[in-house]
């Protein structure tokens, strides 16, 4: 059976970003942070206040442009992150090779996000149609099981995302559909779970942290020389950027967990 090492994957993401630096940061900048300041500066205040404290009983209303911009920006993301892990998986290939594999491969990953995302909705209904049962037989009852189907499916979607998180990797590396390319990443993850959330999270507080002091940092310098608006959007340029780094990082991590999840003769062909 395959094991995986987070410590192994890490010194070998060090290794390869220290050696392939130039042409992972910027497919990064260009597909990862770009796109995401560019639809942070497009958020209307009214859903950014919203965004900072949301509360379920006023959601403010979301334009069409924006909503377009937002599933845009997702795609592009999609897109960038597909080029990354065709950097980190296929040694050699150029950058104008990964970005048209990814291209070519893009679908897929859609079709993807398509079904999970009927599964989930189908997950949600079902659980709110026990709850309208529920209520015709009593009110209280029906709270307590709706709040306990909530989490129920709250937990599953966790879930289903740790299992999944190879799905990228398995979609950029073969030539599988849809529902082969989700069975293939569930697959490799059986008996990860645990170890793949832990790594999960600290990637996640790490970026949050280093993010945040360079948000602030540079935010009060870009104040100093441009006031309010100069803070906001050297705050921003700064986040973005250190996110970027540790997006990279973390995905050719995951590139060579991906790698040591498969079965040895797969593996050492591109080794």
């Amino acid at each position: 059976m395959a094991t995986m090492s987070i410590g192994k994957a890490w010194e070998e993401a060090v290794a390869f970003v220290s050696r392939e630096a130039t042409l992972l940061f910027p497919v990064a900048l260009l597909f990862g942070a770009l796109p995401g300041l560019i639809l942070q500066e497009m958020t209307p205040p009214e859903l950014q206040a919203w965004f900072a404290a949301p509360k379920a009983d006023t959601i403010p209303a979301m334009p069409a442009g924006f909503g377009l911009a937002m599933l845009l920006t997702i795609i592009l993301i999609w897109f960038g992150s597909l080029a990354l892990f065709a950097l980190a998986l296929r040694p050699g290939i150029s950058v104008g090779e990964a970005l048209r594999l990814s291209f070519a491969r893009l679908p897929v990953l859609i079709g993807t996000a398509l079904v999970v995302v009927g599964a989930v909705a189908a997950v949600l209904v079902a659980a709110a149609l026990v709850g309208v049962v529920l209520s015709l037989a009593s009110k209280q009852l029906a709270a307590a099981i709706g709040l306990l189907l909530g989490f129920v499916a709250v937990g599953l979607v966790f879930f289903a995302s740790i299992r999944l998180v190879l799905l990228n990797p398995v979609v950029i590396d073969g030539r599988a559909g849809v529902m082969d390319s989700l069975r293939r990443a569930w697959t490799l993850t059986r008996g990860y779970f645990w170890r793949l959330f832990g790594f999960l999270m600290i990637v996640m507080l790490l970026s949050t942290i280093a993010g945040s002091a360079a948000q602030l940092i540079i935010g009060l310098l870009g104040g100093l020389i441009a006031g309010a608006e100069g803070a906001r959007l050297a705050g921003g340029i700064a986040g973005a950027a250190v996110s970027s780094i540790v997006q990279v990082y973390m995905l050719v991590m995951l590139a060579r967990l991906y790698r040591q999840a498969q079965p040895q003769d797969v593996a050492d062909v591109f080794r």
